[in-house]
């Protein structure tokens, strides 16, 4: 059965039904029993489950992380939780230089089936400490896959398939989208971790974009529409793997790559897909890519200045129409 329900109802009903279907899962992380500090993802969980499998941590990020990496290496399926995505920085030594290893440097004999779900949490003065998106950061090391789910749908199924995949997995959310609503079904599914997914087909400009920024896009392309534009966008849903194949068959299409993406522009997402574009699709492009991502400052305290930091749907829109005014006809 599919009815609509909230983002963040839909996470909190595949934990569920993980912990429930999964008697090795574990939720680990601090906080998880708080709904100030997980937004009600969690709620339910430790009257069902108890806290043998609800672990609420101490604040040690690097080792609640060893230990969860510990327990996936050991044989469970731990699902740890960061929510604030900024304190993984204290965890990176666990993740970078263990977790996404160990199955490479055990010649695939065994593997780390862990998730490590965290949270950007933006906006509301939160300032430089708690306000990163670190997306780009994760997926550039290797052995780690990284997703960001932008709508109820996908934030269930993608952390289904995060549970299922037996390797390490970053699933992002965003809690600017936790109270955005979906048809989402009732029973367990998931979405392939690696496939994006177009959104608006169009034909002119290709608009690719992940988690809240994908949809700033469509709010974007359909103002842009009014104005005889006509913008594909492609929600990633998974930043690593990346799915090239839908990009660049995009990208040949329109012949016009933009990028919205919700971290700094420098050496991030919008970097290695515009890359991506010059490798395989350089002779199809009838412009210079045009990257919209965060300035390369941190996140400012002031509501005015975050109005300015944050790219919204109406700058993507003026962005686009004033690049394609500057391309040569």
């Amino acid at each position: 059965m599919t009815r609509k329900i909230t983002y963040v109802r839909a996470i909190n009903e595949a934990l569920h039904q993980i912990l429930e279907s999964d008697p090795k899962a574990l939720l680990i992380g601090q906080g998880v029993t708080s709904p100030w500090y997980v937004g009600a993802s969690t709620l339910g969980l430790i009257q069902k489950f108890g806290p043998e499998r609800v672990i609420d941590t101490p604040v040690s990020e690097n080792c609640t992380m060893g230990a969860a990496v510990g327990a996936a290496l050991a044989g469970m399926h731990p699902i740890f939780v960061f929510p604030r995505m900024d304190f993984m920085y204290y965890a990176l030594d666990q993740l970078a230089n263990h977790a996404a290893n160990w199955h490479y440097m055990f010649g695939r004999q065994l593997g780390v089936p862990l998730v490590v779900w965290t949270i950007i949490n933006r906006g509301g003065e939160q300032a430089a400490q708690h306000s990163q998106a670190l997306q780009a950061l994760f997926a550039h090391i290797p052995g780690l896959k990284v997703v960001m789910p932008g709508t109820a749908y996908d934030a269930k199924g993608l952390l289904h398939a995060s549970h299922q995949d037996g390797n390490p997995v970053i699933y992002i959310d965003e809690r600017w989208l936790y109270q955005n609503e979906d048809d989402v079904p009732e029973e367990p599914y998931t979405v392939p971790i690696g496939k994006g997914v177009v959104r608006e087909k169009g034909s002119d400009v290709t608009l690719a974009a992940n988690s809240y920024m994908a949809l700033k896009a469509i709010e974007a392309a359909k103002a842009l529409a009014q104005d005889g534009i006509s913008v594909e966008v492609i929600d990633l849903r998974s930043i690593k793997p990346l799915d090239e194949t839908m990009l660049l068959k995009s990208i040949k299409k329109t012949g016009r790559l933009v990028i919205a993406d919700g971290g700094w522009k420098s050496f991030g997402v919008s970097a290695e897909l515009a890359a991506l574009a010059a490798e395989e699709a350089f002779n199809h492009l009838k412009a210079p890519v045009l990257r919209i991502a965060l300035p390369d400052t941190p996140a400012p305290a002031s509501r005015t200045l975050e109005k300015t930091y944050y790219p919204d749907a109406n700058r993507i829109a003026s962005e686009i129409k004033a690049w394609l005014h500057k391309e040569p006809k």
